[in-house]
């Protein structure tokens, strides 16, 4: 058994953790929570398309499982969750992607229009999302 030098092991426990980027700043979770948002107007405001709620489901608890392999807590992850600000802040950048694509709050069919180009390019917005017959 080969023994680790006692000076290794207190150079190890002085150097302080990575800290992580707060997980307003995460990239791939806040872009999975804005196409949430974003499927989520569109199955509410189109009529002929609906949510894939199940499938929706099973995405946040994946995604909640990447935040904690990424080293987030579970209070961390909730209290993210659970923040107004970053709830408005979320919202607002999913209604600008919107209306960037031409949604119109008094045009349901603007908001059909871009639920099916989403579907059509199997996007993560468009995977959340399926055309009732």
């Amino acid at each position: 058994m080969k023994l680790i030098p006692a000076a290794l092991i207190a150079a190890m426990l002085a150097t302080p953790a990575v800290a992580l980027e707060p997980l307003s700043k995460e990239k791939y979770i806040n872009d999975r929570l804005i196409a949430a948002r974003i499927a989520d107007r569109i199955r509410r405001t189109c009529p002929s398309i609906d949510g894939r709620i199940l499938y929706a489901y099973g995405e946040a608890r994946k995604l909640k499982r990447y935040a904690e392999k990424q080293g987030y807590s579970r209070t961390e992850i909730d209290t993210f969750l659970d923040n107004k600000a970053e709830k408005q802040r979320i919202y607002a950048v999913a209604e600008d992607y919107l209306t960037r694509q031409g949604a119109k709050e008094s045009d349901p069919e603007s908001f059909c229009r871009i639920g099916r180009q989403e579907i059509a390019r199997n996007t993560v917005i468009g995977s959340l999302l399926v055309a009732k017959k």
